[in-house]
């Protein structure tokens, strides 16, 4: 049975949520491994000039513990 662990974090674009996601996974994949998942917890966005000028979501990585 594989061993799951979840971390998370905050990821940030000018672009949109999507891009925001994928910067997520593209920093946690250089130092986990194995990553299986990324459950999206929480949006929000940042507003200048009636524009929405920064996407922002917490997401949860759930990445494969490799078993001893």
């Amino acid at each position: 049975m594989p061993v799951m662990k979840v971390i998370e974090l905050l990821g940030y674009s000018d672009k949109g949520w999507e891009d925001a996601a994928q910067k997520i996974v593209d920093e946690a994949s250089k130092t986990v491994n194995n990553i299986r998942s990324i459950y999206i917890h929480e949006l929000s966005a940042k507003v200048e000039n009636n524009k929405i000028v920064e996407y922002r979501l917490n997401g949860k990585v759930t990445f494969e513990i490799k078993g001893t």
